[in-house]
């Protein structure tokens, strides 16, 4: 299914999408909106790369980014059900992750967290080792990942 047929799926459904990116800075909004006609499925994106941005834009909880940091299921989660809160999105997926260079040995680079949330099911997380490729292809392989998540959303 290409970004097209995704948002066909959307329209059918009745369904709208908001964002909410951190790694990916924006990539999967411009993958949405890179297709024209695309304003009447996508409402928004929030690109949140600081913890302050998370908190102030999606209401991400200071205690969670304390407790299990930035790249986690449970901050994805929190900005998934925020980018649906502050938006009139019906659907969104966020994304969360080290594209590197860097990394440790709790938290590796190439690691991205992902949420989906949807009015009508719980939200989906799922984490992805996607390796040290690099930051660029990281980056690009959470946006791809991303907007499958979406489309698996509206099958």
């Amino acid at each position: 299914m290409t970004v097209t047929d995704l948002l066909q799926a959307a329209r059918v459904r009745g369904v709208t999408i908001a964002t909410a990116e951190s790694c990916t800075g924006g990539m999967v909004a411009a993958a949405l909106t890179d297709v024209a006609g695309s304003s009447d499925v996508f409402d928004r994106g929030f690109v949140t790369y600081s913890n302050a941005a998370k908190m102030a834009m999606l209401g991400v909880s200071a205690a969670t980014l304390a407790d299990f940091g930035a790249v986690s299921e449970q901050v994805a989660v929190e900005m998934a059900v925020g980018a649906m809160t502050h938006s009139a999105a019906t659907l969104t997926v966020a994304v969360t992750g080290i594209a590197g260079p860097g990394g440790s040995d709790v938290k590796p680079e190439g690691r991205v967290c992902f949420a989906v949330a949807h009015l009508d099911s719980p939200t989906r997380v799922e984490t992805v080792e996607f390796g040290a490729l690099g930051r660029a292809k990281v980056r690009a392989a959470a946006r791809d990942h991303a907007l499958a998540m979406l489309r698996a959303a509206l099958v």
